[in-house]
């Protein structure tokens, strides 16, 4: 389909585009837009728009990118799109900044065309942006298991042993505030440690830990270093990942927990049905400790650690921009050590979480894009 200059692109903001935080970066257009992603690391390669399909097969010659961004184009941008679907990797995304709703419309529909699934529309300074992507393929996925951890010498060495035995392959990531052994204690079993001192708080070390995993391997599967998830339902995780989810969240208080003391369920519930009412997601957690996330999706998010109550974001952003996401019944088991829950600023964060979220994506409806499975 030909289209007139400029119908894909008005003077719209590099800065007001959520790209993610992808590896790497291929840029029909002067660099602009891949600019903003190589502050964050990426690597960025340019094909020229007036080549069109040529200028974007030559360019990439061959690499897989986790993310195209479409210029100022014009021509036959059926084809155009076409050439960057086979240089995406694997759940690779794309994204075409439109100037008005008219476009919009076209742009989805070329999208959807080329074979790619339209995930969500941002709205942006002077316009809007597409987010389109590959369906991700069913399949192994290497992995990274992530724990946080703060003075965990109690219960660090059972959650290694642990985390060997049901997932031998994978590669153990700790994001670590401790001043007790607990980094020499992991290392010492094969994890690779990343220290942050003075600690910043849990907002911060899970947006470290998510991004390194997303650098690294496939997939992550994060569960608090306590002892209080069940590290045999790693595989279990896993399985759903490599039968296609994109994100998998373990529900501790799907049933009540006898483990949890009572207010603390009442309250993980009330957050719960608040995020249903707010963003049409019907989840029975979410603050769960246990999660597992495709790294095509954690990179087409910018996830900002700052402040308390991450967890909030890391679902319902992709619940409400039409992912994958499934959530499973989990025990909770008893703690081993201290816990460092922060009942009134968590409360607090949660809130300011769940009323950020408003606006972006698109609303779910119904359970379309979010099942709910037995344990």
């Amino acid at each position: 389909m030909y289209i007139p200059a400029g119908m894909f692109l008005s003077m719209i903001s590099p800065k007001s585009l959520k790209l993610g935080r992808p590896r790497n970066v291929l840029e029909v257009g002067d660099g602009a837009y891949g600019q903003a992603a190589t502050e964050r690391g990426a690597a960025l390669v340019l094909a020229d728009p007036a080549k069109g399909a040529e200028g974007v097969r030559t360019a990439a010659a061959g690499t897989k990118f986790d993310l195209a961004l479409v210029g100022n184009v014009a021509g036959d941008v059926s084809k155009l799109l076409a050439a960057i679907k086979d240089q995406l990797s694997d759940g690779g995304h794309v994204i075409v900044p439109v100037p008005d709703l008219g476009a919009l419309e076209t742009a989805s529909g070329l999208l959807r065309g080329a074979g790619l699934d339209v995930m969500r529309v941002d709205e942006t300074t002077r316009g809007f942006a597409v987010v389109a992507r590959v369906a991700p393929k069913k399949g192994k996925l290497s992995l990274t298991v992530g724990m946080l951890s703060m003075n965990e010498e109690p219960s660090v060495d059972k959650m290694m042993d642990e985390i060997r035995k049901y997932a031998p392959d994978a590669q153990i990531l700790l994001v670590d505030s401790s001043n007790d052994r607990t980094p020499d204690m992991a290392r010492a079993k094969g994890a690779t440690v990343i220290r942050q001192l003075p600690p910043r708080g849990h907002g911060p070390a899970m947006e470290a830990l998510m991004y390194a995993a997303a650098k690294q391997t496939d997939a992550l599967i994060y569960l608090d270093c306590d002892g209080t998830y069940p590290a045999h339902m790693i595989p279990r995780l896993r399985a759903l990942l490599e039968d296609g989810a994109d994100m998998v969240n373990a529900s501790r208080t799907h049933h009540y927990p006898k483990s949890m003391p009572v207010p603390n369920f009442l309250a993980n519930r009330f957050f719960a049905a608040t995020a249903q009412v707010m963003h049409g997601v019907p989840t029975t957690d979410v603050h769960s400790g246990m999660r597992a996330y495709r790294s095509s999706m954690t990179r087409a998010f910018e996830f900002s650690g700052e402040g308390d109550a991450l967890p909030i974001d890391t679902l319902v952003l992709p619940a409400r921009s039409n992912y994958n996401v499934v959530e499973l019944p989990i025990e909770y088991l008893e703690r081993l050590g201290v816990s460092k829950l922060a009942k009134v600023r968590g409360t607090l964060w949660t809130f300011i979480r769940l009323a950020g979220c408003v606006g972006q994506g698109e609303r779910v409806h119904g359970r379309e894009h979010y099942r709910h499975l037995d344990g």
